[in-house]
């Protein structure tokens, strides 16, 4: 049993020095938070209006039971098992097989997303001054022209996106407890509560009902294969599989945290927002007459018409909406970036073995770079191009569409068929404490049904099937 036996003395001391999350809770509400950013509150609800509504709700959630959780539950034995950043916590399970690069490979790509979506998450907070100060007001050709003007400003969104990623540093030099897990205390409720009161505001409006309806009276007519990849596919983005998100935060649990649970509570969180998200915006969508279909610039260009329309009676109310709002967006956006930003940082001071600031430091600089080129490349300056397409949208096709996948098929092949099923078995159960009864039936589907999902997913990317 080499691949057992060569975890060694130093791996075990290692493993009780690391710093774990405090507590049950710290566990859920940050992993949670990994999950839960723009792919739920943006990506859901425009993904939702351009597949159908309920119908393709339900083929996801079938999804999240068949790929999210069974993947889950894989990065989750692989980083508790590390005890230490993604790399090596694969490199410690490969036994110095090439299996390892599939570690640095979701390093890479936690790396790479975090500099894109700096960006994203800088408009965020943009917006909220901008609904702060009154600015999302006016006719509808304005407000698509603001975003435009802001977006191609060469300033403006990358102060933005330099300014989020500070306050990302922050909160990860303060460490796993004091930084990561107190914020996500204080986050992931503060979010939760903004979005059910915009959720109870939205459904309160005349002619919600239509929205209420769409998404949650089925019509599986429009059910095609498309919805069903398209579905398979939005799983896998919403829960940050392959993003070496999931596999560092399982670093810091405890032999006690039960992973089976953790990965369906987290699960029904993600998904419960991400519901509650399409709650929020469909019926005000549906009370103006907007088509739910308005694909990505639902959240810049359509919704700030939506709310000012819904609201053109009580502007204070559509005032306070529209702010609490983008709010809750900025808090989606950071609970995932501070995931993101993790992983690099985690990465970065245990293999260079410096400081946690030093390699958090090496990180938001490194992003900061990123994240501009990013942003200019969207009409600031020209040439910032790469294959004909601005950066910022080679880097979302290159880790959203290329690395992810092919990330996820191969965690899952090495933890189905290259991993001693026992050691597997044995974090499955926290070593016989917990039922196993549930083992066969996640082996068979990160063993089968997850790796043919997502080849599926890659291919029909590429138009293949």
């Amino acid at each position: 049993m080499p691949l057992v036996c060569g975890i060694g003395n130093r791996k075990q001391e290692m493993k009780e020095e690391r710093v774990n999350f405090g507590s049950k809770l710290g566990v859920i509400l940050a992993t949670a938070g990994s999950a839960v950013g723009l792919g739920n509150v943006w990506r859901f609800p425009y993904m939702t209006g351009q597949n159908g509504g309920a119908a393709f709700i339900l083929i996801y959630v079938a999804c999240v039971l068949l790929l999210g959780i069974p993947c889950m539950v894989s990065e989750f034995i692989i980083g508790r098992h590390g005890a230490s950043n993604t790399a090596r916590a694969y490199s410690s399970l490969a036994d110095g097989k090439a299996w390892k690069y599939v570690g640095y490979l979701g390093v890479l790509t936690g790396f790479l997303i975090t500099g894109y979506y700096a960006v994203v998450s800088g408009w965020c907070l943009q917006y909220i001054f901008a609904s702060l100060f009154g600015n999302l007001s006016g006719d509808p050709e304005y407000i698509k022209t603001y975003f435009a003007d802001f977006s191609q400003s060469p300033f403006r969104p990358v102060l933005w996106t330099v300014a989020i990623l500070l306050l990302t540093h922050f909160v990860i030099i303060h460490g796993v407890r004091g930084g990561i897990e107190k914020a996500s205390k204080m986050f992931m409720p503060t979010l939760f509560v903004l979005l059910v009161v915009v959720v109870g505001a939205s459904c309160l409006l005349p002619g919600a009902g239509k929205g209420i309806k769409y998404l949650f009276y089925p019509d599986f007519s429009v059910v095609n294969k498309d919805v069903f990849l398209n579905a398979l596919g939005q799983s896998f983005y919403s829960l940050s599989i392959a993003m070496g998100c999931i596999c560092t935060y399982a670093s810091y649990f405890s032999r006690q945290t039960n992973l089976v649970r953790s990965a369906v509570q987290i699960s029904i969180i993600d998904t419960l927002i991400a519901v509650l998200a399409g709650l929020m915006i469909f019926p005000a969508a549906f009370a103006v007459g907007v088509n739910p279909d308005s694909g990505p610039s639902l959240i810049f260009i359509t919704l700030p018409n939506v709310f000012q329309s819904a609201f053109a009676a009580m502007p204070v109310v559509g005032y306070v909406v529209s702010l609490m709002f983008y709010a809750l967006l900025t808090l989606a956006a950071i609970t995932s970036l501070i995931s993101l930003h993790e992983v690099s940082t985690a990465f970065f001071f245990e293999e260079l073995k410096i400081s946690r600031k030093a390699g958090a430091a090496i990180v938001t600089v490194s992003c900061c770079v990123i994240g501009t080129f990013c942003s200019l490349s969207l009409g600031a300056v020209d040439g910032l191009t790469l294959f004909g397409k601005p950066l910022f949208d080679v880097f979302d096709f290159v880790t959203g569409q290329v690395m992810l996948p092919v990330g996820g098929f191969f965690t899952c092949l090495f933890i189905g068929w290259y991993v001693p099923k026992k050691l597997v078995r044995d974090e499955f159960t926290n070593w016989g404490t917990v039922s196993g009864r549930l083992f066969t039936l996640y082996l068979f589907c990160v063993r089968v049904v997850c790796p043919v999902c997502i080849l599926l997913i890659f291919l029909h990317q590429f138009g293949v099937i």
